[in-house]
Parts: C-alpha cells; sequence; structure tokens
C-alpha cells in the first residue's frame, strides 16, 4: 500500500493486518505520525518501507525489501494510494509547477509503482486496486492540475484493465469522496501555497482575478478542508 502516512492509506493497512494479510506499507518518513501509530496499533506482519514514489532508486529499494521477505511467493495485491493535491485556484492561476507536481506523484509516480511491482503480481495472478478522485472524472472548479493528473491515472487504469486480463491481473479504480489527511487540514501548508502562488503569478495577471479572489479561494479550501 502506498502513501500510508495518513487517511485512506493508513486505514486500509489497519484494517488488512486486523485480518491476518501480511502488508507493506510505504511512507514518506519512517519517524512520521503515521508510521509511527501502525508500529503500534498493527502487529509484528506490517513491514514499513520508506519510499517517494517520485524517486526511482526507493520504488527499486521497496521492490527488493518486498522479494526479500516473499521469498519466492508474488504479490496478492498493490494498492495505488500515495497521491498529492498541491494548488487550490483557477487553471490560468496555478503555476506551471503545480501542474508538474500532481503529475509527479499521481500519474508519473503510480506508473512507476505499477510497473516495477507488476512482475510479482503476475506471478501471484494478483490484483491492482488504484486510489483516484471523482475530480478527474468530472470537473472540478479550481482543481485543474489534480484532477488532470487523476483523468490519466484513470485512463492509464482502464488500460491496464484490458492488459492484465489475459494474465489473471485484475485492476479496480476507486473513486472516493473527500477525506480530510494531515495536509488538507494544516493551514500553514495551504498559507505556504498562497504565498507562493502570489509570488509568482505576473502582476497584471494578480490585478485581472484581484487578490481578494485568490484570499477568498484559499480560505474555502481550508474551510472545506
Amino acid at each position: 500500500i502506498t502513501g500510508c502516512d495518513s487517511g485512506f492509506g493508513k486505514e486500509a493497512a489497519k484494517r488488512l493486518d486486523s485480518l491476518g494479510f501480511e502488508v507493506f506499507a510505504t511512507v514518506l518518513e519512517l519517524t512520521g505520525d503515521g508510521a509511527r501509530e501502525l508500529q503500534r496499533s498493527c502487529s509484528p506482519r506490517l513491514t514499513l518501507l520508506q519510499v517517494d514514489i517520485t524517486q526511482p532508486q526507493q520504488v527499486q529499494q521497496a521492490l527488493l525489501d518486498t522479494k526479500a521477505k516473499l521469498g519466492l511467493r508474488g504479490l496478492w495485491g498493490l494498492v495505488n494510494n500515495a497521491g498529492v493535491c498541491v494548488n487550490f485556484g483557477d487553471a490560468e492561476l496555478s503555476l506551471m509547477s503545480n501542474f508538474r507536481g500532481c503529475m509527479e506523484v499521481n500519474f508519473f509516480g503510480t506508473l512507476s509503482v505499477t510497473k516495477s511491482f507488476l512482475p510479482l503480481l503476475r506471478q501471484a495472478k494478483g490484483r491492482i486496486i488504484t486510489i483516484s478522485s471523482p475530480a478527474g472524472d468530472q470537473p472540478f472548479p479550481c482543481l485543474a492540475a489534480y484532477g488532470a493528473s487523476k483523468a490519466a491515472l484513470n485512463l492509464l487504469t482502464d488500460t491496464l484493465r484490458h492488459e492484465l486480463e489475459p494474465w489473471g491481473v485484475q485492476v479496480s479504480t476507486i473513486l472516493p469522496s473527500s477525506y480530510r489527511t494531515g495536509r488538507t487540514s494544516n493551514h500553514t501548508y495551504w498559507d505556504q501555497q498562497y504565498k507562493q502562488l502570489l509570488q509568482g503569478l505576473p502582476p497584471a495577471l494578480l490585478e485581472e482575478y484581484g487578490e481578494d479572489y485568490v484570499i477568498e479561494t484559499k480560505d474555502l479550501f481550508q474551510s472545506f478542508a
């Protein structure tokens, strides 16, 4: 399971562990709150792996560590849960770095993990479960960068579903509702995003929309979170 620092990933790891599964849970920080909670609440079967899915060498190390624990067995399932929303605001106001940031984690990172672990999944005729978002299926105002990355992810998983069927590997996509995670409720994080946005916008564009509008959008995001 990728992205077990908080939210769905952490709860999924705890639930599957309680059912007797041997869980490999990836976190960004082995010393973070989410990792410590998993260590406290889960059985010794659970393996914590420090993985930033945008770093190929870390993904490969996670694969090696997983293989070492599995021995000759294949992998029963892969849950692609890691994801990030790194912007708020209209598409025209969103920095190019916001679009690239979302794509790096939500699409390219997930693709990297999936391709790396496919041989183990094929060996066990396992399954891939990808946590996407309704924002990748329908347009949500102020979520263009996030939604575009999830739309790409949805198309990728739909394609894999057909391509992997002959191998007996099942592929599912989940579009959950909104969940409050550590980042979404972190006002300091959104304040930083707001400041970066103001610094990166051309003055003429900021004047066109008005700083009050940008502030209102930030406040709406924080209220919703």
